[in-house]
C-alpha cells in the first residue's frame, strides 16, 4: 500500500520541531524502533534546519550571538516536506525556493559550513547521510534547494547479507 503526505509551513525555526513530529506521526503506523524513529526525526531536523538557515538566511532563533537587528531580519519563505511511504520504505523530500547551494559536493563536506558566527558544525548532511539509508541534493542557484532521504524500516538498512 502506498501513502502520501505533504505540508508546507513558514521557514522559521519554530516550525523545525513540528516538521520532525509530523514525520514520525506520518511513519507511526509501521510501529518504527525508537532507533529508527530518532533517525528520521534527526535528518528531517537537520534537512529542514538548513532550507532555514541557509536557503532563507532566517537566522532568528539560531546560534548565541545573533545581534537583536536580526530578529528584524526574517526573510519570507516556506519549506515543504513530501513524504511517500511504500510498503516499508519512507521517502522524504525537503524542498525549498530560497538561494540554492553553490556548490552541492562542497557544502555536503563533513564540517564544511557557511555560518560558523552561528556555531554551526557543518554536520548536517554527514547526520542525513549516516541516519538514512539513501541521500540525494539537487540544488539550483537563485532557485532553492530539493533534499532526497530514504529510510528502509524494520531492517538493518540496504545491508545484503547473502
Amino acid at each position: 500500500m502506498k501513502n502520501e503526505m505533504e505540508i508546507i509551513f513558514d521557514a522559521v525555526s519554530d516550525n523545525e520541531g513540528f516538521a520532525r513530529m509530523a514525520v514520525a506521526a506520518f511513519v507511526a503506523r509501521l510501529n518504527p524502533t525508537m532507533e529508527e524513529l530518532a533517525d528520521i526525526k534527526t535528518a528531517v531536523s537537520e534537512a529542514v534546519t538548513n532550507s532555514i538557515i541557509h536557503g532563507y538566511e532566517n537566522l532568528y532563533g539560531y546560534g548565541k550571538n545573533i545581534a537583536a537587528a536580526a530578529q528584524g531580519a526574517i526573510h519570507q519563505g516556506k519549506v515543504k516536506i513530501h513524504c511517500i511511504l511504500e510498503k516499508e520504505i519512507l521517502h522524504i523530500e525537503v524542498i525549498d525556493s530560497g538561494k540554492g547551494i553553490e556548490n552541492v559536493e562542497q557544502a555536503m563536506e563533513p564540517l564544511y559550513t557557511t555560518k560558523p558566527e552561528l556555531e554551526r558544525s557543518g554536520m548536517g548532511f554527514a547526520f542525513m547521510e549516516a541516519f538514512m539509508d539513501d541521500l540525494e541534493v539537487e540544488s539550483i542557484l537563485g532557485q532553492g534547494t530539493t533534499v532526497r532521504m530514504v529510510k528502509k524500516m524494520g531492517v538493518d538498512g540496504w545491508i545484503d547479507n547473502g
